[in-house]
């Protein structure tokens, strides 16, 4: 470990302006935009995702995974799993070759599991094991970002109904940041990092989600 980056205190991050979404969001609520929409993410090298679930105020219930967030260099595509449940295209995207970026990863594809069994998920980079080979002792995504960027995540939308209707301009813009910070972070800390850039196999062993 060649340089370190650090980490930020709850007061110091406090102390940052919060960060605002800018790019392009598309929701994905039909099959048919589902098809479109893979056809486009399967041609992308490095992806971020992220997921949101309703959240439950009751002790012993859980609610599926209502969102899944993907970031590419151009768009977020929020995917409404609630209204389309989970189509085998999203299962080989998974599985793929495709670099995909997230943090808490095996959090995530426990939840997604629950939708499809037939989930393997490979080609993966967990932000968590990535960022302390830059000095990152940070774990969380929003201290992650701050160290990288000078900004701040906002968590306002986090307890929101991922369930509603109509997903709000605030419900979207939170979701699709979370999804593209993680893009983000990976590929700046590889790009302005590089005596700590590794070489991420393209072809992982197989997260264990039983």
């Amino acid at each position: 470990m060649n340089e370190l980056l650090g980490s930020i205190t709850k007061d110091e991050l406090n102390l940052l302006p919060v960060e605002t979404f800018t790019g392009h969001i598309e929701v994905v609520e039909t099959p048919e935009d589902f098809d479109r929409v893979l056809e486009l993410l399967n041609k992308e090298e490095v992806i971020g995702f992220d997921t949101e679930t309703k959240p439950v105020f009751t002790k012993g219930k859980r609610n599926k995974v209502a969102l899944l967030q993907i970031a590419t260099s151009t768009t977020c595509y929020l995917i409404r799993l609630n209204r389309i449940g989970f189509p085998a295209g999203l299962t080989d995207f998974f599985n793929n070759d495709v670099l995909k970026v997230g943090l808490s990863i095996k959090d995530d594809f426990l939840m997604l599991r629950g939708r499809d069994h037939a989930l393997e998920p490979r080609s993966f980079v967990e932000l968590q094991s990535f960022v302390k080979d830059y000095g990152i002792a940070d774990n969380s995504l929003q201290k992650i970002y701050a160290i990288l960027f000078g900004k701040k995540l906002s968590k306002a939308q986090r307890l929101s109904n991922w369930e509603a209707e109509e997903l709000s301009h605030g419900q979207q813009a939170y979701a699709a940041l979370d999804a593209i910070a993680c893009r983000r972070i990976y590929l700046d800390l590889k790009q302005f990092y590089p005596f700590k850039a590794l070489e991420i196999p393209q072809k992982e062993a197989p997260i264990i989600v039983e």
